[in-house]
């Protein structure tokens, strides 16, 4: 048995290291320093269902211990990924979960039901979250519409889904019920925290945008307490995101709640990484004394106050 396969619900992952979604490109580019048939999964950069130019640069500033972004999804489309991505991505021989994003549900309908009748699709991910973007966290701060988005790309056919949501709103918990309820298999926790850079001199933004999205190690606090959170009072498996460049914080996530992790904004300067951490996961769970990665999710020990 493979003692780093993990379950997601329907999903099924040879182990629990994922590339996030915007990070990785296509994959293709990728190829000189990773080998994707031992990654748990890939989460290619969004798709959209017409082409977007993305928002004005500058669309990236490096912050302290960080990374505003302000790409604004930009992409050729989901007729052109399904077309002439998609092939590719399905004959590296690991998960390929789709992510998508839409402003309406019957968008939302179309890109699933196409995914659904499509070769190698593992999972599809929802972008319900997208701080950069008009409209791109309305549905991911109402309970009612994630959920609604949820239950319409579930009714399109058997493909697990995963909601990734945002955590800029004032608790994610009823949010991760509503989808939970809804069907999704899965969460992913969390995606970017709003925020800004500032040229003082000029008396300007940074960022084209204004407003861009920040990533890195300076949110993996927030964003594990949040998984801690959410796994506390939703039933349903969490995929950590937020900083991680190293085994340990893998491991703090699944201590955690989470079962599984994304890697992100790491993947810009240590492209190996997602390789390095599965070969050390394996050495985890032989000095952990466990059987299967798995056990070791939701162990985090809080001391009792008296």
């Amino acid at each position: 048995m493979n003692p780093l396969a993990v379950q997601l619900n329907r999903l099924s992952l040879n182990n629990p290291v994922l590339v996030a979604s915007g990070t990785f490109g296509y994959a293709k580019e990728m190829t000189a320093f990773v080998d994707f048939a031992q990654l748990g999964g890939i989460i290619p950069k969004t798709v959209t269902p017409l082409p977007r130019a993305g928002n004005p640069p500058p669309r990236t500033v490096e912050t302290a211990s960080g990374m505003l972004n302000s790409i604004g999804l930009d992409n050729d489309g989901f007729d052109q990924f399904v077309a002439e991505k998609l092939p590719y991505l399905a004959g590296l021989g690991t998960a390929v979960i789709v992510n998508i994003a839409a402003r309406t549900n019957d968008e939302f309908k179309r890109m699933a039901d196409v995914l659904n009748a499509a070769e190698g699709v593992a999972a599809v991910e929802l972008n319900i979250s997208c701080p950069n973007v008009s409209g791109g966290i309305d549905f991911g701060t109402n309970p009612e519409l994630a959920a609604d988005v949820v239950r319409t790309v579930c009714s399109a056919g058997d493909l697990p889904v995963i909601a990734k949501l945002t955590p800029n709103v004032t608790s994610v918990i009823p949010i991760a019920q509503a989808v939970a309820d809804a069907g999704a298999d899965a969460v992913s926790l969390i995606n970017t925290f709003q925020g800004m850079a500032i040229n003082w001199r000029k008396r300007q933004p940074v960022l084209g945008n204004v407003l861009g999205g920040l990533s890195g190690p300076a949110i993996k606090p927030l964003a594990l307490r949040i998984v801690w959170q959410v796994a506390q009072a939703v039933k349903i498996p969490i995929i950590g995101v937020g900083g991680i460049q190293c085994l340990d914080d893998v491991m703090e996530f699944l201590i955690a709640g989470a079962s599984a992790v994304q890697i992100g904004t790491a993947n810009f300067y240590n492209p190996g990484l997602s390789n390095e951490l599965v070969k050390q996961l394996a050495d985890v769970v032989q000095q952990e004394g466990v059987s299967n990665i798995s056990e070791l999710v939701g162990t985090l020990r809080i001391p009792k106050r008296d």
